[in-house]
């Protein structure tokens, strides 16, 4: 598409270094066969485990410690990351243990993969024309996949796209715009050869479309994300209304704790479904992951010793009671007060007595429901207390606060061994989040009566009162997704998505020259986040009763929350960098070495 501003913020490049034959080559063994590409993508069955490959890189997204999905949301609104508190100590070489900087080499690893069947896909004669398409727009929907994540975790970014076999040390930044016009474009092709069921785990015409409509509103071509998007909302899907699955039966529980039930996501039955991965405790351990560490990553350090009875002794522990619903949180996220409270809050209603389904009580775990659970306390089962407490501000804070358990207790097989959260199916794409990109491009497109009908299907499932087409916002647009899609969407990614387009549009004063220092991301996050010394949100004191500190006045291993407009994207690794001696590799604007930019490159060859 045409666009009279080009983007300005300079970004990164990934090397795939290939060893070098030595003289020596001659003393080594030769094996008489091993599993070499040319021996294994010789057939539709080598392509086919190529795939199932990509698949597993949708798992790890999702799973493990400090995962790369958990890194969306604790640099938002809605979060702090516990241990890169503040921004500033984020460099281009260093990177306090959460893999900011590092986890473009995952990524570009992922596209690797699918670079390899695409750069194949014609070494061998196909019987079947349409299982070479198929396959293809399989691979291409996975390249497209993690380029969206790539040019929104670092903007612009170099495109490799095809398998490289051997050194190369000349590669060179793309513009997000070229590289975003190139995956939409092989996205049309891969709509036309995705199949429309598959087994679970694989991408179908569903997920194609839904990827699409997502590179089509980053894209700015809006008529195209309402095409694509609703080919989904028009196609074999539809909301979850009624109770089903495990839990089906128990009437304490409602729709929406059915909906995000581990065991309930694949289900044949689960209409809302586009694209979850498979991540069973019952599978070999070589087809399973270590766990979602759901229940690490978002829970509060609420058994911590700093948890105090009335007689000065630990109140809370690890073990028993709540411990075998709650594991044991220790916050990679800490939930903001805005998630769990100001978000809620609507017209008359507030978090405790909103009608939306999504803060009921039966799918959180409110503070006013926490108790002592050391059997040898005094105040065993007696309601948790605050002034007991001991520690600094911030430690009170990421300790103890309200849960959204709907989505975050995953304690499957032994709970024994899956404190953290166990294994567990997790929604890639689900259609909920498709009626939010449809009423986004609408937004755009001024359409706020067609944006508003949208987002009052998902509200009214949740049972929140519909709103008007003229409370229709941006802003609004991502309180829903916010109360809609936590932990499932990459948060930072679409904030930074939006970023990039009111820039182009010049709303509100921001420009794409001028991102870096100012930005929708960084004024939205301040603005709601209660973290940041730059918080300008209400001082409601819902949070425990507190009289809140602020961001500069917590001290947590040596830092301060802390965040810039620059860190709307992350720096690249200094070492990629470097290593870069016959190519320009571009670092993001704000970050040491962006001084040494050149334009990045605005087509693909």
């Amino acid at each position: 598409m045409k666009r009279l501003i080009k983007i300005n913020i300079y970004t990164l490049i990934i090397i795939v270094l290939a060893t070098s034959c030595s003289d020596d080559d001659f003393l080594k063994p030769e094996p008489l066969s091993f599993f070499a590409p040319e021996n294994i993508y010789v057939n539709k069955e080598g392509f086919e485990a190529l795939l199932i490959t990509m698949r597993k890189a949708l798992v790890s997204e999702n799973t493990g410690n400090r995962d790369l999905m958990h890194h969306q949301w604790n640099t938002s609104e809605a979060a702090v990351p516990n241990v890169q508190l503040d921004m500033t100590q984020l460099t281009p070489s260093t990177d306090r243990y959460s893999n900011y900087v590092g986890q473009i080499n995952n990524i570009y690893e992922f596209i690797k993969n699918a670079n390899v069947a695409i750069s194949r896909i014609d070494d061998i004669e196909w019987e079947n024309q349409e299982d070479r398409n198929q396959i293809l727009a399989e691979a291409y929907w996975h390249r497209s996949y993690w380029y969206y994540r790539l040019v929104h975790n670092y903007g612009d970014v170099p495109f490799i796209g095809e398998e490289v076999q051997s050194a190369r040390l000349d590669f060179n930044t793309h513009s997000r715009w070229a590289i975003l016009d190139k995956i939409q474009s092989d996205m049309e092709f891969a709509v036309q050869h995705l199949p429309e069921t598959a087994i679970p785990g694989a991408v179908t015409l569903g997920a194609g479309n839904h990827l699409l409509s997502k590179i089509a509103l980053a894209n700015m071509d809006f008529d195209r994300a309402i095409s694509a998007s609703s080919e989904v909302i028009n196609g074999p899907y539809a909301l979850m209304t009624e109770r089903f699955g495990v839990d089906a039966g128990d009437a304490s529980k409602n729709v929406i704790w059915d909906l995000h039930r581990p065991q309930n996501k694949n289900l044949s039955t689960n209409t809302e479904n586009i694209l979850s991965i498979v991540d069973r405790f019952e599978a070999p351990d070589a087809a399973k992951s270590v766990g979602t560490y759901s229940m690490r990553t978002y829970h509060p350090a609420w058994w911590h010793s700093r948890h105090r009875d009335s007689e000065g002794n630990r109140g809370m522990i690890d073990a028993g009671p709540l411990y075998d619903s709650l594991g044991r949180g220790n916050p990679d996220a800490a939930l903001s007060e805005w998630y769990q409270y100001d978000v809620w809050e609507e017209d008359d209603f507030e978090w405790s007595n909103t009608p939306d389904l999504r803060r009921a009580d039966i799918n959180w775990k409110d503070i006013n429901e926490m108790f002592y659970n050391n059997t040898e306390s005094v105040d065993y089962g007696e309601p948790w207390r605050l002034e007991y407490m001991t520690g600094d501000p911030y430690s009170v804070l990421s300790s103890m606060y309200a849960m959204p358990i709907y989505k975050t207790m995953v304690f499957e097989g032994d709970p024994a061994t899956r404190p953290s959260g166990g294994n567990g199916d997790w929604y890639v794409y689900r259609l909920a989040e498709t009626y939010l990109i449809r009423a986004e491009a609408y937004f755009w497109n001024g359409d706020l009566a067609s944006a508003a009908n949208d987002i009052n299907m998902i509200r009214e499932r949740a049972q929140a009162e519909p709103i008007s087409p003229d409370e229709v916002t941006i802003d609004y647009i991502f309180d829903e997704r916010a109360r809609e899609l936590f932990a499932e969407t990459p948060r930072q990614n679409e904030l930074v998505r939006v970023s990039f387009t009111m820039a182009a549009m010049g709303i509100n004063g921001y420009s794409e020259e001028t991102l870096a220092d100012n930005n929708w991301y960084y004024d939205r996050v301040t603005g709601l986040n209660f973290f940041y010394p730059q918080y300008s949100g209400p001082r409601t004191q819902t949070f425990l009763g507190l009289d809140l500190p602020i961001g500069d006045k917590f001290i947590v291993i040596g830092q301060s929350p802390t965040i810039e407009p620059h860190h709307f994207l992350w720096p690249i690794d200094d070492r990629l960098i470097n290593a870069n001696t016959l190519g320009t590799i571009n670092q993001n604007i704000g970050y040491a070495g962006a001084q040494n930019n050149q334009p990045p490159l605005e087509t693909i060859e």
